[in-house]
């Protein structure tokens, strides 16, 4: 799965996910955020790209490349 822009799998209950919103933010890159809290073909596809992990956030980057959880600093070398 490839995407032209940042995908971030998130809740809005989620710290890390909130995080990860505000780093993204802060650093005008662009993403779309899906919420996958009340859409359960959203969470099968985030859990699908965690390669099985139930956790968020997962980020699916340009190219096809995937974050989950990822701390700023990770998000800084994958987006930079």
């Amino acid at each position: 799965m490839t995407t032209d822009t940042v995908v971030l799998y998130s809740a809005g209950w989620c710290g890390d996910c909130r995080r990860a919103k505000s780093w993204l933010t802060t650093n005008a890159i662009p993403f779309t955020e899906i919420d996958v809290e009340n859409d359960p073909e959203s969470r099968d596809i985030a859990v699908a790209l965690a390669e099985g992990r139930r956790t968020i956030p997962v980020l699916l980057l340009p190219g096809g490349g995937v974050l989950v959880e990822p701390t700023d600093a990770e998000l800084a070398t994958a987006l930079g």
